[in-house]
């Protein structure tokens, strides 16, 4: 009989928190971040394939949720760091990044309607991550 995958074992983002120079936003329920390389193509005698070698890497993301305060306008483009921790019971384990150097790429002043919950998305970059806590499977 094949072992498969114990679906308890997802993660869910529920459990998901995000923490701005160390302080907890617990009203933001959105984050992404990826780091995209540049690859410079290269090509060599010796061979009929195209190789590459790895150029600059740049670190982008995205977080929303709630506006509760004016934190974001306020911090303006100053540099912040980010740690997102997911960490659902089920898991095997919780996962940290920390996002270094972050800046936003511009300022939300306003966006609300009437009658509706007022939200804000910050698109950022980041100069650097570091993973702290790794989630294994034993």
């Amino acid at each position: 009989m094949a072992q498969y995958l114990d679906p308890g074992r997802i993660i869910m983002g529920t459990y998901g928190q995000i923490f701005i120079d160390g302080v907890w936003q617990s009203n933001l329920n959105h984050l992404e971040a990826s780091v995209e390389a540049e690859k410079r193509e290269l090509n060599l005698v010796g061979t009929d394939y195209t190789v590459f070698k790895l150029g600059r890497k740049k670190g982008t993301g995205t977080m929303s949720g709630y506006k509760v305060s004016s934190d974001m306008i306020e911090r303006g483009f100053q540099k912040f760091s980010i740690i997102h921790k997911l960490d659902d019971p089920e898991a095997y384990g919780f996962e940290r990044i920390e996002l270094i150097n972050c800046m936003v790429d511009k300022i939300q002043l306003a966006n609300w309607t009437a009658g509706e919950e007022v939200t804000e998305e910050t698109a950022f970059t980041f100069e650097s991550y570091e993973l702290k806590d790794p989630i294994s499977v034993s």
